[in-house]
This record gives C-alpha cells, structure tokens and sequence, in this order.
C-alpha cells in the first residue's frame, strides 16, 4: 500500500522547490511523483504537424522523489508522517501519525 497517493494535499520538503505545496497529478514508479506545480520544468519542443503540435517552449512538470514530500495535514498545518491502521472489518486505512485522524482523499 502507498502511503502516498494520486490526489494527495502534499508539501515539498527538500529541493529548489522546498516549501512549495500541491496535489499528486500522478505517480511515475514505485518511488516517483509527479506534483503538480512543483518541479515545472522550461521543454523546448519542434512542431509536429502529424500530431497537431505547436512548437515552442512548454511548461512541464517533472517527477520528484517521494522521500522528498510529506503529507500536509490541513488540521495542524504542517507536514505529517502517514500510518496504516486496521479497522474491525479487516479494511486497512491511512491515517496521521501525529493525530491518528483518517486521511480522506478530496
């Protein structure tokens, strides 16, 4: 189970963009995200008329470390460490270390 997820509130912890918050666009491999407005990139691209493109300079978000975000906790306001809980069901959830509080995805 990841313990950090595609939709995720999460904080930038170390790098250029140290600080910074966002979402989880998507999850590139096991141990890489993609946030969205952190990490953005300038990508110079040729037109291709095949395709419909327009050439020119782009923006592009570009994977960052999972290690290097944490969880941002809108309760405390601050970065959180994630935990799983079992529930009486047998259903596993995240939860916050620091509260105990079940993570809901928005």
């Amino acid at each position: 189970m990841n313990k950090i997820r595609k939709g995720d509130d999460i904080i930038v912890l170390a790098g250029r963009d140290k600080g910074k918050r966002g979402k989880i666009a998507s999850r590139k491999d096991d141990s890489h995200v993609i946030v969205e407005g952190v990490n953005v990139v300038k990508k110079h691209t040729k037109p291709n008329p095949m395709k419909g493109t327009v050439g020119g300079i782009v923006d592009k978000a570009m994977p960052i470390h999972q290690s290097n975000v944490a969880i941002y906790n809108t309760a405390t306001g601050k970065a959180d460490r994630v935990g799983i809980k079992l529930l009486a069901d047998g259903k596993r959830v995240r939860v916050y270390k620091s509260s105990g509080e079940e993570i809901k995805v928005a």
